[in-house]
């Protein structure tokens, strides 16, 4: 992936991170499939159940990949969300937005912590916040992903055999009626 692609796409996670954050909720875990370079959309996991329909439900975002025939994939996460969603022990950094960049040959994970500033509290008490973002560490490649990430990861490049003359057309539409929110563009 080029670099100015990736830090677009880094750029525009941190954005979303920090629009969520201000109304006081985390973004869900999502993937962007990329074939040949160019970008086929952002596809944000279903609402999930805590534990094992939250495994499932962020390793399913490899659907879309497998279908489309990514050659790259990029996914981006919360470290607390998804440890408590997918009931794993909390890892550092944390808070942290991670993101992954993957190849068939591989992947390096990239994290961005933060602090939370509280901006303002709601009468219900969900704080609004303003991440503060910090030194990101180096690149790690071949860096360690939680079992639901790594998973999605994996079966992003196992082609998808169904016999349907649109594959892709039809996981968009089956995943879109699961729940899971897709925005595709227009390439």
């Amino acid at each position: 992936m080029e670099t100015q692609m990736w830090n677009a796409l880094a750029d525009s996670m941190k954005g979303a991170y920090a629009a969520g954050l201000a109304e006081g909720a985390v973004p869900r875990p999502v993937i962007m499939p990329l074939v040949r370079g160019r970008l086929v959309g952002l596809i944000w996991v279903r609402p999930l159940k805590s534990g094992e329909d939250a495994l499932t439900g962020i390793a399913q975002l490899s659907n879309i990949a497998a279908a489309a025939g990514a050659d790259e994939v990029v996914l981006a996460w919360e470290t607390h969300d998804v440890a408590t969603a997918c009931e794993l022990p909390l890892s550092d950094p944390a808070p942290c937005l991670n993101m992954v960049h993957a190849t068939r040959d591989g992947h390096v994970l990239h994290r961005f912590p933060y602090e939370e500033r509280v901006l303002a509290r709601d009468p219900e008490g969900v704080a609004s916040i303003d991440p503060d973002w910090r030194d990101a560490p180096a690149p790690q490649p071949g860096g360690e992903l939680v079992p639901p990430i790594r998973a999605a990861v994996e079966f992003s490049f196992v082609p998808m055999e169904m016999d349907h003359p649109n594959p892709f057309g039809v996981t968009v539409v089956l995943m879109e009626e699961d729940g899971y929110k897709v925005r595709l563009t227009e390439a």
